[in-house]
């Protein structure tokens, strides 16, 4: 696939902008009022206590700060992270090694959490439990099975798809949270801030003109930012302004709601070659030669958000919103003769 400009999934060479831009505290993090509210008080409650929080659980889309915020609640409870991902851990000895070496009250923040492998989470079910570890030793009749003692620690759970998760391990966390898009007002905030820390001299008209464009994803106006950026400094001085950013957009091919080449290519194949929908993902893949898990699970979340796209038994359709926003006349239904 095409690396897109507005893409939620991050790129390889984006970890350490990300970070320079990352909150370190709930005060510091834009949006998600009602989660930072709730986890204000777990933290409070757990720090009275003298114990570390709860497990944790964060999904939501790609992009809206999952492991941002498991870093602000590492912070705020002063306790050391430990980072990993559910396709890293291949195997039980894999996971042993790392709950091994944690200490009181440390995070282990495991992204990508509904990918671990079955034996792997299973191992992990006694430790976030009854935090000791069941190790087993020898093979065939002299095998035996010890118990270790773990210290009480935290984890984090990452995912973009929840349905994956089995529902023993989604049981074993206490808090369960779901980041959403975020509102223009709170995407405003998020291109303000980033552009100080970056240094870019930007006006408000130009923070209002990335923030629209960023479909409440703040890694999408991160990104949008720093190509704008670059766009300024060849193009109009180094300074942003609303003129600046709306051309720097357009050559990218960013529309003025965050439509991009391929959110048009798709919504453009639906009315012309299947008459606006129903149409099944794979026939959409497949005539604009994606694969059909980069539609439902990339693509269609905005559209839908939007309002563009509905889904229904039958497939998908494209609604009259995304006809007037593409600047096609929207079919009018056939009147049905009335019988007599």
């Amino acid at each position: 696939m095409e690396e897109r400009v507005v893409s939620p999934k991050a790129r390889g060479d984006e970890a350490r902008a990300e970070i320079s831009l990352r909150p370190r505290t709930l005060d510091e993090y834009i949006g998600q009022e009602q989660i930072k509210e709730n986890l204000r008080i777990a933290i409070q409650a757990a720090k009275e206590r003298g114990e570390p929080l709860d497990h944790v659980l964060l999904y939501g889309p790609p992009g809206l700060g999952k492991t941002t915020l498991a870093y602000v609640i590492a912070h705020e409870m002063g306790a050391d992270i430990h980072i990993t991902a559910g396709p890293a851990i291949e195997r039980t000895g894999d996971l042993a090694s790392i709950l091994s070496n944690l200490k009181r009250g440390d995070v282990l923040f495991i992204d990508e959490v509904h990918r671990l492998a079955r034996p792997v989470e299973e191992l992990l079910y006694p430790a976030m439990e009854e935090f000791c570890l069941d190790i087993v030793i020898g093979k065939g009749p002299a095998a035996r099975s010890i118990r270790l003692p773990l210290p009480r620690f935290t984890v984090i759970g990452a995912t973009t798809r929840l349905a994956l998760m089995t529902s023993p391990l989604r049981s074993r966390f206490g808090l369960v949270y779901r980041l959403d898009f975020y509102s223009l007002e709170a995407m405003q905030q998020i291109v303000r801030r980033a552009a100080g820390l970056l240094g870019v001299e930007i006006d408000e008209g130009g923070v209002e003109e990335i923030a629209r464009r960023s479909r409440g994803t703040p890694r999408v106006a991160n990104r949008l930012l720093r190509r704008v950026r670059d766009y300024a400094q060849v193009k109009a001085d180094g300074k942003i302004t609303a003129e600046v950013a709306r051309e720097a957009l357009n050559l990218l091919e960013v529309d003025e709601i965050g439509l991009d080449s391929l959110d048009r290519k798709i919504l453009l194949t639906i009315i012309e070659k299947f008459d606006g929908g129903p149409v099944g993902a794979e026939a959409i893949a497949a005539a604009v030669g994606e694969e059909p898990d980069t539609i439902a699970d990339v693509v269609e979340p905005y559209l839908m958000r939007l309002g563009f796209l509905e889904r229904t038994p039958r497939g998908r359709v494209v609604t009259r919103k995304a006809y007037e926003h593409l600047g096609i006349p929207y079919p009018e239904e056939p009147v049905q003769p009335r019988l007599f």
